[in-house]
């Protein structure tokens, strides 16, 4: 889940499915802006792709992960 800066929304949307490992990517109503499904290896995968790619891109304010276990 993605919280993005105000009016950055529509762009991020685009820059987040471009990340290896994105599946899908949805703009939403509520306390965050976008949620992105990613499917990956392993626990290390996600770190990378969440805490490190996605949270360093220009207009994302805050991330919040949750992994599936089935």
């Amino acid at each position: 889940m993605v919280k993005a800066h105000t009016g950055d929304a529509d762009r991020l949307r685009d820059e987040v499915a471009a990340v290896e490992g994105v599946e899908s990517v949805h703009i939403v109503a509520g306390d965050v802006d976008l949620i992105a499904k990613v499917r990956v290896e392993s626990p290390a995968e996600v770190r990378e792709i969440a805490a490190t790619t996605v949270r360093n891109l220009d207009g994302v304010e805050d991330t919040h992960t949750y992994v599936a276990m089935e």
